[in-house]
């Protein structure tokens, strides 16, 4: 057990390997590769941790949410690598993330539905706070989104494994990577406090990297590629921006006939 253990996460522990990657120019572009392929992968993550976080009171709950996830990720991702030959025997965890993804979809337009027959259109709609076993809404967010981070990362670990397999390149190259990701999330977390339509949006685009997910086990077999659905999701925000818009400036006509 112990020679398993060393073999697989010995590489982390190497002071030569990892002075011969700092020192290699020729390592960090490699490194900048992963980077790159850790971002593209991770945008439905992003969406998907924006989202997680609306359930929160205030802007500095939902930033320190994303904080505690971002260390959480880390850890993860370490262990993580040390098995990566044996993710593909995982396919079940992309149906099991795709199920809940789908619950918490579910769940959201349930939750809205209920909220728009006892409210008038155009009434602030507060979200329902989630408790997971007791736990405070926030702790409940920050589970939720290690969880989503254990789902997400399979993909990126396996591509990154494929360019190559030296395990201090793909976690140099995963760690910068997620940093990234974590700066998406919060741009995008931002946008939807002041346009509250991305919400929704956010919840549509998380019912299609539910199917995408499906999509990919090996069983089926069909990757939709990242640049495709990244087109997706650009046009998804900047229609969303044009209801927003014209719902706005709706607004601003009726309030000027009153």
């Amino acid at each position: 057990m112990l020679d398993v253990i060393k073999q697989l996460y010995g590489p982390f522990f190497d002071g030569q390997n990892w002075a011969t990657i700092l020192t290699s120019r020729s390592d960090w572009l490699i490194v900048g590769s992963l980077v790159l392929i850790e971002c593209l992968l991770s945008v439905d993550n992003a969406v998907v941790l924006a989202a997680q976080t609306t359930g929160l009171d205030n802007l500095q709950e939902r930033e320190k949410s994303l904080f505690y996830g971002l260390w959480g990720a880390y850890v993860f991702r370490f262990f993580i690598i040390g098995i990566g030959t044996y993710l593909i025997r995982f396919w079940w965890i992309k149906v099991i993330g795709a199920s809940y993804l789908m619950y918490l979809v579910y769940r959201y337009f349930r939750h809205l539905m209920t909220q728009q027959k006892r409210h008038p259109l155009g009434q602030t709609i507060t979200s329902k706070k989630r408790r997971w076993f007791g736990l405070s809404p926030f702790w409940t967010v920050v589970i939720q989104i290690e969880l989503m981070d254990i789902v997400f990362s399979i993909d990126s670990v396996l591509a990154s494994l494929a360019i190559s397999d030296n395990a201090v390149i793909v976690l140099i190259g995963g760690l910068i990577g997620i940093l990234c990701m974590r700066g998406i999330a919060e741009v995008i977390m931002n946008l939807m406090r002041k346009v509250p339509e991305l919400e929704t949006m956010a919840y549509v685009l998380i019912a299609l990297i539910a199917v995408k997910l499906v999509l990919s086990v090996p069983q089926i077999d069909i990757e939709v590629s990242s640049r495709a659905f990244g087109l997706v999701i650009l046009a998804a925000v900047l229609v969303t921006l044009l209801i927003h818009w014209l719902r706005s400036r709706f607004h601003r006509c009726s309030d000027r006939r009153k």
